[in-house]
C-alpha cells in the first residue's frame, strides 16, 4: 500500500510548522555573515552523527569521534564508533557538494551504495571446442583454473587496499552495499526489497512537491521511518532531508542537524500510534535543531571573541590565532592534534593551549584534550 500523505492534520501543524521556519531562516541567516561558520558546521558534523548512533540505542562518546577522525585513536575503534564516522564522512561528503546533488540520482545512487554495484564475475571461460589437443596443465604444474582464482584474489587484496587507502587520505568514497545474492541471512532478511522502499520513498518526494517545506521535511521523516528503507543505515534518511532543505534554500548555509533535534525529542512522541502526533515530533525535531544550532552558534561567537582578546600585542607569526581556528573547528583538541594542525612540538603545543585558557575536557593525566569554555 503506497504511503499516503493526506492523513494529516494541518489545524494541529500549522503553528510548529511557522515556528519551525521561523527559527531555522533566523539560523541560517546568521551563519550566511559569521565569522565561526565554518567551525559551526564541522562541529554539527560530529554532534549529529553522535546523535545519530544515540537514537539507534549506542552511545559514541564526541572525544572518542574526534580522535579516530584525525586517526589518534587511544583505543581499538569500537563497531559503533566507525558506523559513527560513517555518518560524519556522509554529512562531510554531502556538504561538500552542490546543493542539489544529494537528492539527483548520482547523488542518490552514490549515497545508498548503488553506484559501485560490480557485476558478478564471471566463471572459468569454456574452453570446449577450443584447442583440444592443449593438455589443461601449464608447463609449471599450475592449473589454468588455479592462476585465475589466485589472480582474483590479488586483484580483490589490491582493490580494498586502494580503498583503504583513499578513505584514510580524507578522500570520498562510495558507500559498498553488497548484492542481495552476496548478503547474509544472517544479518541482511532477504525478503526486505530496499528497491522497491527507495522508490515508494522517492515517490512521496515527488508528491509532497506543493507542501510548505518544513512540513514536506517532517512528511519524509516520517515516512522513513514508516517504509523502513534500509535495514542497516536508518540514519541516512534525516542527511537525505537536511539536503532537501539546503536544497529549498531554508538551510542553504549549513546541514541541518536534524538527528540532534530528534534527540530532544521523546521516543513515545516519534513512534506514537497516530501519525498527526509523529508528524508534529517530527516538526518539533527541526525546532529543536534550530534552537540548538542558535545557541551553540552564540556560544562560538562569545568563545572566539573571548579567544581574540589574548592576540593583543601578540607577533604577526604566533600561531595562537590558528589554535583558536582549530579549537573552533572541533568539539575537541588533543595535544596530537595541535602538533599535526600547527606544525609545532609537544611542548609547543601545550605551551599554546596552556596560553589560550583552554578548558580539559577529560580529567585524565595522559591522552587529554582541551576544548572551549
Amino acid at each position: 500500500m503506497p504511503y499516503d500523505i493526506s492523513l494529516f492534520s494541518l489545524d494541529t501543524l500549522i503553528a510548529p510548522v511557522a515556528k519551525a521556519t521561523e527559527a531555522l531562516a533566523r539560523l541560517d541567516e546568521r551563519l550566511a555573515r559569521s565569522p565561526v561558520r565554518d567551525g559551526f558546521v564541522e562541529r554539527q558534523h560530529f554532534a549529529d552523527a553522535a546523535a545519530a548512533l544515540w537514537l539507534e540505542g549506542e552511545l559514541v562518546h564526541l572525544e572518542d569521534l574526534v580522535l579516530h577522525d584525525a586517526h589518534m585513536d587511544v583505543r581499538t575503534p569500537t563497531h559503533e564508533l566507525t558506523r559513527a564516522h560513517a555518518v560524519l564522512r556522509t554529512r562531510r561528503r554531502i556538504f561538500g557538494q552542490k546543493p542539489d546533488w544529494a537528492l539527483s540520482r548520482d547523488g542518490f545512487l552514490a549515497l545508498t551504495g548503488r553506484d559501485g554495484a560490480m557485476p558478478a564475475a564471471e566463471g572459468q571461460n569454456n574452453r570446449e571446442g577450443e584447442g583440444a589437443g592443449a593438455s589443461p596443465v601449464e608447463a609449471d604444474g599450475r592449473d589454468d583454473g588455479e592462476d585465475d582464482l589466485l589472480a582474483e584474489e590479488f586483484a580483490e587484496i589490491d582493490a580494498v587496499l586502494a580503498r583503504s587507502s583513499k578513505i584514510l587520505s580524507g578522500a570520498d568514497v562510495p558507500a559498498r552495499t553488497p548484492r542481495s545474492d552476496e548478503r547474509p541471512d544472517l544479518i541482511y532478511d532477504l525478503d526486505w526489497n530496499e528497491e522497491e522502499r527507495l522508490a515508494e520513498w522517492r515517490d512521496v518526494i515527488a508528491r509532497t512537491r506543493d507542501l510548505p517545506v518544513i512540513l514536506r521535511a517532517a512528511v519524509l521523516l516520517e515516512a522513513w521511518s514508516d517504509i523502513e528503507v534500509l535495514q542497516h543505515a536508518t540514519w541516512l534518511g534525516p542527511l537525505f532531508v537536511a539536503a532537501l532543505l539546503r536544497q529549498e534554500g531554508l538551510a542553504g548555509n549549513h546541514l541541518v542537524s536534524l538527528q540532534l533535534g530528534a534527540k530532544n525529542i521523546p521516543r513515545e512522541r516519534r513512534r506514537a500510534r497516530n501519525r498527526s502526533d509523529r508528524l508534529l515530533a517530527f516538526v518539533d525535531a527541526i525546532h529543536e535543531a534550530a534552537l540548538a544550532g542558535l545557541k551553540e552558534h552564540d556560544r562560538l561567537v562569545m568563545a572566539k571573541s573571548q579567544m581574540e582578546r589574548r592576540l593583543r600585542e601578540r607577533r604577526v607569526s604566533s600561531k595562537l590565532s590558528d589554535l583558536i581556528e582549530l579549537v573552533l573547528s572541533r568539539p575537541l583538541v588533543s595535544t596530537g592534534m595541535v602538533q599535526k594542525g600547527l606544525k609545532v612540538t609537544k611542548q609547543g603545543a601545550l605551551n599554546l593551549v596552556g596560553e589560550l585558557g583552554l578548558r580539559e575536557m577529560t580529567g585524565r593525566g595522559r591522552f587529554r584534550a582541551w576544548g572551549i569554555v
